[in-house]
């Protein structure tokens, strides 16, 4: 499988339809100028630009490793929109987020995925975990699975809580080769029974030149707005670095996962 780096759209929000209320984030449903509805996440929100950008660079990590998500977008939103929003949280949220915005395609009469009715294959699991442990992906739980069942596929959604360590943006180096421990709580594990071998395919999928590829789609203006870099430059080659050597030190998380596992073994 060789992957190649979309050209991601850019539309227009035009209509807000309804407030997803999850969370601190406030995520809505909204209808853009190509007639399409999406779940806009919005850069005035809790985790600000940066749950962007990770939701960015994590869907499309997911999908260069074979997985299916959504189409993202680009979601511009005008200074005028929502000035007649009555919903006075609402109306701050939205004119905190004019300009780029995040969009993922809505996928209409899609159900949650619930591990006591759909049994996902094992293989499938193990590509999951292992994805999650690289980006350190602390919400795929049982509580919250972040993945839908869509005309009978399992699509995956949500990765903004991944790549925690740029909220902080000290000892990345360290982060990136640290174990991900919180995968004892991931809703897939039990089902991850091929985690070795599934390591060893998809670090080879993940070369360098896919992660740049990934993080390139990332926009500039995202990326100067971290106060802890001097450019977007910087903030840019500092992902691609964190994730290079989170790829290139694996064999670490994995181990960690499977010492999680014993537990439901």
């Amino acid at each position: 499988m060789v992957y190649s780096a979309p050209e991601i759209r850019t539309v227009n929000v035009t209509r807000y339809v309804t407030p997803l209320r999850e969370g601190g984030s406030l995520p809505a449903i909204a209808e853009a100028d190509d007639d399409f509805l999406y779940v806009i996440k919005f850069r005035g929100a809790g985790q600000g630009i940066k749950a962007l950008i990770a939701d960015l660079i994590g869907g499309e990590i997911a999908r260069a490793l074979g997985l299916k998500v959504p189409e993202l977008v680009f979601a511009n939103l005008d200074e005028a929109f929502g000035r007649t929003e009555p919903d006075e949280e609402i109306q701050d949220l939205l004119k905190a987020s004019v300009g780029l915005n995040l969009g993922i395609h809505y996928l209409s009469r899609a159900i949650t995925y619930d591990p006591a009715v759909e049994k996902i294959d094992p293989a499938l699991a193990s590509v999951i975990v292992w994805l999650d442990c690289l980006l350190m992906n602390v919400d795929r739980t049982a509580r919250n699975t972040n993945m839908l069942i869509w005309q009978k596929e399992l699509w995956l959604i949500d990765h903004g809580a991944s790549l925690y360590f740029h909220h902080s943006w000290t000892n990345w180096e360290e982060q990136a080769v640290k174990p991900f421990v919180q995968v004892k709580d991931h809703v897939l594990l039990s089902r991850a029974n091929d985690l070795e071998e599934t390591g060893k395919r998809l670090t080879k999928l993940l070369r360098p030149k896919v992660i740049e590829a990934i993080v390139n789609l990332v926009p500039g203006e995202w990326l100067a707005a971290n106060s802890y870099v001097s450019s977007a430059n910087e903030g840019r080659n500092v992902y691609i670095e964190f994730l290079n050597k989170r790829v290139a030190a694996s064999d670490i998380f994995v181990k960690e996962a499977l010492y999680a596992r014993k537990s439901f073994v």
